[in-house]
């Protein structure tokens, strides 16, 4: 625990000016952003009699290591410098909502020569349309089929679409009339854009003016007597009014507003958002949030705000947001918010009429968000302190292990022999934070071996990067970070920078393994190592960290075959009972370490069974690896051919060719194939 005024700046240093502030912890990582008007008032609070700090900021103040800030113009600055920071650097001491599910949104690709309406989830694109979002998927769903008989837009995939367009034939609702069916030619680009943008304009609120002209059609049709038409006109009237009756109406026509409440108590708080457009609820939406800062109603406002329209633009941003209290001052955030739409907004507290009632149903909305969310994680939350109290007392630990990381080794039968590091923060994967290794101090298997290795790289690095930081005391002695240690790989083995590649370069979990998108660091420790394996797995993780001068970080392994868990230098396992919380807890940071390992290992395994000699000619891309192939019939063919007629494939030069020729005659030719039902040696069936 940290002195304050151990880092607080000297009078007179700090400019009396706006700005956004940090502070970072004894690992230089940032842990709290702000802003302020005046930076040298508000740093100043933080720096009073601790007993008269609010507990969170009593807990902050004391993590942190120094503080640093950035002067600004104005607040709007201020505004949006704080906003990407917090999306860049996570900080644990600010608020941060979490969606309670992903919420599917209605989506027009207008993007695309042949616009497609369609359920999406995630991050918007730019060029497409969206609205909601929805609670179901099936509501979009329900919508879109009754809207698709007035508008017929296309909703298959790109793959249907061109093996439509190839065989010159529609899918089923091309023929029964729910799609225009511009894949094979019915309707050219500019009609199908055209019932697009109708679409969307329907979506939008603009309902009116589509009811009265297919309203004016019917009675032309029956004047003219086409009462086919006029019948047909009719449904799809009456398919337009059911999909508007899914929407109900809240407000008068023309408005276009989101409303935001908060539900919250001493711990946590709920934001619920109602977006209504052309006074219909268009789509709801939710966050919880722990409330580990000092924080108002106005402030969760306005840290909800932040993170509704950070990315947005246009008309994503309404004309008009209701909330329950106003930050102070209001104008920086207003500013923010019509800069973000391009046009003023209006940022105010309803007082009366339909929308003060409106504001009523999203409260209790939120309200029962926060009841249902506390009543699903109290039981959690509960388990895993016990959890992590269990381990701290059975392990001898001082203060319970917030951050645990595991490792694990993979390899099939010594060949691909690589290894896995899964990291959990307050008892829950944080899967940004996995990475993942290849053994290259040595060839072969050696279990004991590779993970004194991959322990060694792992803090190895972490001494690099503290030491890149200057955060080193005067006089400290360790190891170089850069100095080889037994069995260890060549500096720059390393690559927690770098992506996986042919070369096999370490590197982070891939992008659907990782929580999100920050640079990856081994620059944070964690307060407990845990191997799997038993005492040999054990004793050189500890030896990994005693040769970097590592002595803060304590080491277990988890063995297998009876799940006890052994100590350094302990003739006897610590058995935990069956019924333990804390046993259940290194058992799934073990499984989810092996599982993380395995899945590396197959990737590897299948990418080099999938290897071709092709691989080796520089320049030489897929589409001309593939019309190579196809063109001789086989590899072993392809091995045969002359430069000349390597040549005749379209899109092959003498120079490819011969480059084709030369790796083709370095390579060892594949061993033929067998059929293993007979026996029978396949020829010519070499097919990369």
């Amino acid at each position: 625990m940290a002195d304050p005024s151990s880092y607080r700046p000297r009078p007179g240093e700090i400019p009396d000016s706006p700005g956004v502030y940090k502070f970072r912890d004894e690992h230089g990582r940032v842990i709290y952003v702000g802003k302020a008007k005046s930076l040298r008032q508000r740093l100043a609070n933080y720096f009073q009699d601790l007993t008269g700090l609010h507990p969170r900021t009593r807990t902050m103040v004391t993590t942190a290591a120094s503080v640093e800030w950035t002067v600004v113009s104005t607040e709007v600055e201020a505004l949006q410098l704080e906003y990407s920071w917090i999306k860049e650097f996570d900080p644990r001491f600010n608020v941060k909502y979490r969606d309670d599910k992903s919420y599917p949104s209605l989506a027009v690709t207008m993007n695309e020569e042949f616009p497609r309406v369609q359920v999406m989830r995630g991050p918007k694109k730019k060029g497409v349309r969206y609205f909601g979002p929805y609670a179901h998927a099936w509501a979009i769903r329900e919508t879109v089929d009754l809207m698709l008989r007035v508008f017929p837009v296309r909703t298959c995939s790109a793959g249907v679409f061109k093996r439509s367009a190839q065989i010159g034939r529609p899918c089923l609702l091309g023929y029964i009339g729910k799609c225009s069916a511009p894949c094979v030619g019915r309707v050219d680009a500019g009609e199908h854009r055209r019932l697009a943008e109708e679409f969307c304009d329907f979506m939008a609120g603009r309902t009116g003016a589509h009811l009265r002209r297919l309203e004016r059609e019917m009675h032309r049709a029956a004047e003219e007597m086409e009462y086919e038409r006029a019948a047909r006109l009719r449904d799809d009237i009456e398919a337009l009014r059911r999909a508007m009756e899914k929407n109900a109406v809240v407000l008068a026509d023309a408005t276009d507003a989101d409303l935001v409440a908060v539900a919250e108590d001493e711990l946590e708080a709920a934001v619920q958002i109602f977006h209504v457009r052309g006074g219909r609820v268009r789509g709801q939406r939710g966050w919880v949030t722990d409330k580990v800062e000092e924080v108002t109603t106005a402030g969760l406002v306005e840290h909800a705000l932040q993170q509704l329209y950070g990315e947005e633009s246009g008309d994503a941003v309404p004309r008009e947001v209701l909330v329950p209290a106003l930050p102070g001052p209001v104008e920086p955030l207003a500013a923010w918010l019509a800069g973000r739409r391009g046009a003023a907004v209006d940022l105010r507290v309803p007082q009366r009429g339909d929308k003060r009632a409106l504001m009523e149903t999203v409260r209790r909305n939120a309200q029962q968000a926060l009841a249902l969310h506390k009543t699903k994680r109290a039981s959690d939350l509960t388990t895993r302190s016990r959890a992590l109290e269990e381990i701290a007392e059975a392990l001898g630990l001082d203060s319970a292990p917030l951050r645990i990381e595991c490792f694990d080794i993979s390899h099939l039968q010594g060949e691909d022999v690589v290894a896995s590091m899964v990291v959990f923060e307050d008892g829950l994967a944080r899967k940004s934070e996995y990475r993942r290794f290849q053994i290259k101090g040595f060839a072969g298997q050696d279990d004991v071996r590779s993970m004194h290795e991959v322990v060694f790289r792992r803090f190895r690095r972490y001494l690099q990067e503290r030491q890149r930081t200057g955060e080193w005391a005067a006089g400290e002695e360790r190891e170089s970070p850069g100095s080889e240690g037994p069995g260890s790989a060549p500096d720059g083995a390393v690559g927690a920078n770098a992506a996986d590649g042919p070369d096999g370069a370490d590197g982070p979990a891939p992008a659907e393994e990782r929580g999100g998108s920050r640079a990856p660091k081994f620059a944070y420790p964690p307060q407990l190592v845990v191997v799997d394996g038993g005492q040999p797995q054990v004793a050189a993780a500890r030896r990994a960290l005693d040769e970097l001068g590592i002595d803060d970080v304590a080491v277990c392994g988890l063995a297998k075959r009876l799940e006890e868990v052994w100590l350094p230098g302990e003739d006897d396992p610590v058995v935990l009972p069956r019924t333990s919380e804390g046993l259940y807890m290194l058992q799934r940071v073990r499984d989810e370490a092996h599982r993380f390992a395995i899945r590396y290992q197959r990737g590897k395994r299948s990418r080099a069974m999938k290897a071709s000699p092709l691989d080796a000619v520089h320049g030489l891309g897929e589409s001309r690896k593939q019309a190579l192939v196809k063109h001789f019939g086989s590899v072993r063919r392809l091995r045969a051919a002359t430069v000349e007629q390597i040549c005749e494939v379209p899109g092959v030069g003498r120079k490819t060719a011969e480059a084709v020729a030369a790796a083709l005659a370095q390579a060892a030719p594949a061993a033929p194939a067998v059929n293993t039902a007979t026996g029978e040696i396949l020829e010519d069936r070499e097919d990369r």
